[in-house]
Formats: C-alpha cells, structure tokens, sequence
C-alpha cells in the first residue's frame, strides 16, 4: 500500500468502519448507524458511538463518547484499543487492517435484493414506522395499558406492527414478533431513526429474547417526541420512564432518547430555557443526570431534576397511581410550570 497520511489512513478506515468496531471494539455491537461500546479502549458499555455509515452529521468512523465528551476518527480508537504511543505503530497497525480483504461498501449493496434497505438505516427505519399503525385497539396499547399508561392520546410518535422481524444477530435465523415502533426525529421533526420493543403474544410484557428493546437509524441526539418543545422540556431514558410523568403533565412536551448515553448527548431546542431531567435511580442515571445538567448550563438552560420514589417514574405509576405520582412530582417543579401544566392535569 502507497504512504498515506493520517487523514487518508482515518478517511480510508471509515470505509470499513463496521469491520474495523469488530476487530478493534469487540466488546461492542451494533445498533443502527453506529456501534455502541464503553470507550475507545474497548470498555464493555454503551456510552460511546462509532458512526458506520455517511450521515449529514460527518463521515463514516467519526466517534463521541458521551460520558466524556471526547471525539475523533478510526485512528483515535486504533490508537485507543491496542495502547500504542507512537503515530508510526499506528499508521502500520492501520495499514495492516487495509491491506486485509474487507468487503468494500458497493459490494455490500450489490449483495442486497432489488429494493431492499440497508439494514439499520434511517431509510429502513422511515419504510418500517411507515408500515405500522396507530396504537389504538392493538397489542401495543394493551402492553402500556398494563405498565399503568392508559392514556394514549397524542401518541402520534408511536406504532404497532404485528410482525416485526427479530433475530439476537446476524448470523441467526429471524422470527417475526409484534412490537412496539417508536420514531425517533431530529429537531425538525425528522424521522431518523426507530425503535422497537417486542411484545409477548398478548401483550403482557415484552417479549422474551435477550433484547426485547433496539434501535435503527440515526440516534445521537435525537428521540422520541411527546409534543412539540418550546421553553420547557422533559427528558428521560425510555418511552414508559417517560410517558409515566405524561399521565400527570399531559401538556408538557417530553422526549424519550432510548437510553442514558443517548439522554446524555440530545440536542436542545433554540428556544429552550427549562429543561427536566426524569431520573432513574441506578449509577447509569445519575452519571447521565451529571452530564445533562452541565452541558445544558453551559447552553444558559435552567435544568430541574425529577426523582422517583422508587427505581424510576413507572414504577411509581404502577406500584402507587397517578394521583400519588401527581403529589410526589407537584413539589419538584417550578412554581410557574405547576401552574402552567398541572392545572391540564386537574
């Protein structure tokens, strides 16, 4: 291979981003455009993401660690994973990687079937919220119905399919399951990305395979909306943590970001000047507290913290009702939005 600079070895990496997460990031996995691992060292976790593909975002092989702030490229984490200090070790463990056969991208799409999507795009998740229904009258419904969420207007963000596909990896045969599609849209109210929770026939709970929840598309920074953010905003890990408080606070638009890195790293609104941050009590929740607050602060937000009695808000909803829940959030928010919101709720 000819000598390449380091922005040419980084650009070229890129172009294998997801064989390169498997060799270098083994403790990771994929999810959607990005591979999800701890950090560029290859700490089992979730807080940092590899993008695998172009978005308008950046290229592919661009990285953010959302527990730290840090980011860089595929030589970063080459760098990162194997403990080398020199750039010339680098710059020959990359060129070791390229000169190994690597399918290259075009052969990936030349193997797909005529009008298929590329597996975990935004485009597939756009064709499959597309192909899902309302939630009224199906299994979806009963499934929040029995997480004690009975009120489902105004949950144009989320679907039903009866027969989403399912497989624990790649290399296993698929089984279709009913499930849950959420969207996940940018600031603009674009879809990016969606979100899955199989179901148990019935709907009596989630389905029971290793990974019942999973997202596709484009997720840093984006979520699942609850209404249309103006000056205030509420904010959790998961759609139940998050629709638990809405039972109580109909009016107030919230988000869900799916999970504590993504709720770590979402993108403010212009016109945001409050911000509520909806606590879960375990170690991934207050880091992701922490990271929220200064970040926000930082962007001139006020941020108000709301913790639940027990593990997080749906526990509560479930173990104590709404109007017990109503009476435990009443004192944590602002004077102004007690006012402004709860009197909705009355």
């Amino acid at each position: 291979m000819p000598r390449l600079d380091a922005s040419e070895l980084a650009r070229r990496l890129g172009l294998h981003a997801k064989a390169a997460c498997r060799h270098y990031l083994s403790n990771g996995h994929r999810q959607g455009n990005y591979w999800l691992v701890g950090d560029a060292r290859n700490a089992p976790g979730r807080s940092m993401f590899v993008r695998l593909r172009a978005s308008p975002k950046g290229p592919p092989g661009h990285w953010t660690d959302a527990a730290t702030g840090e980011h860089g490229d595929m030589l970063d984490i080459v760098r990162e994973a194997l403990g080398l200090v020199d750039f010339k070790d680098v710059a020959d463990e990359a060129r070791r990687f390229l000169n190994q056969p690597h399918p290259e991208p075009e052969d990936a799409a030349r193997d797909r079937k005529p009008g298929a999507l590329p597996s975990g795009s935004p485009e597939a998740a756009r064709r499959l919220f597309g192909i899902s229904r309302p939630i009224r009258g199906t299994l979806a419904q009963t499934y929040l119905r029995g997480r004690g969420i009975t009120d489902i207007s105004g949950l144009s963000s989320l679907r039903f399919h009866p027969r989403c596909y399912y497989r624990p990896d790649e290399h296993s045969p698929r089984r279709a399951l009913p499930a849950l599609i959420a969207a996940v849209t940018d600031l603009d109210d674009r879809l990016t990305g969606a979100h899955r929770t199989w179901l148990a026939p019935g709907g009596s709970g989630k389905a029971e395979v290793d990974t019942p929840r999973r997202a596709m598309g484009d997720l840093l920074g984006h979520g699942i909306r609850f209404g249309a953010a103006d000056d205030v905003l509420a904010a959790g890990e998961g759609i139940e943590t998050v629709l638990s408080p809405r039972m109580v606070l109909p009016g107030m638009p919230m988000l869900a970001a799916t999970s504590a890195a993504h709720l770590a790293a979402i993108l403010f609104p212009a016109t945001l000047r409050r911000l509520y941050v909806l606590r879960d009590r375990d170690p991934a929740g207050d880091g992701t507290r922490d990271r929220l607050v200064e970040r926000a602060a930082s962007a001139g937000i006020e941020v108000l913290v709301l913790s639940p009695r027990l593990e997080d808000f749906n526990e509560d909803l479930r173990h104590h009702g709404p109007e017990a829940l109503l009476e435990l959030i009443r004192p944590q928010l602002a004077p102004q939005d007690a006012c402004r919101f709860m009197a909705l709720a009355a």
